[in-house]
């Protein structure tokens, strides 16, 4: 029950109420251990970089709707550091020569 509220309730919810498109992202079959999942990192990325704010890292808020404001404070505030940087910050992976 659980999976097909997953895989495709919560998707036509979501493109119903939330204007979204979601994904469903799966294991290989026949996967055994740890799996690099596409995309998938970069959702855990952004909420390690939301949780670099102090206020989130912990439930301190009595309101769900306080949490979400801080969160979005966060973002915004990564997001115009970002966009106020004097030069562009070069991957420490990218390739030299």
């Amino acid at each position: 029950m659980t999976w097909r509220w997953y895989a495709g309730e919560l998707v036509d919810w979501a493109r119903d109420r939330l204007w979204l498109t979601l994904r469903i992202v799966s294991r290989p079959k026949g996967a055994k251990g740890f799996v690099v999942l596409p995309r998938r990192w970069k959702v855990e990325r952004t909420i390690g970089w939301c949780m670099n704010a102090r206020r989130n890292a912990r439930d301190y808020e009595r309101l769900p709707q306080h949490s979400e404001a801080h969160l979005n404070w966060a973002l915004v505030t990564m997001m115009t550091r970002r966009l106020t940087r004097k030069s562009p910050r070069t991957s420490q992976w990218a390739k030299t020569g």
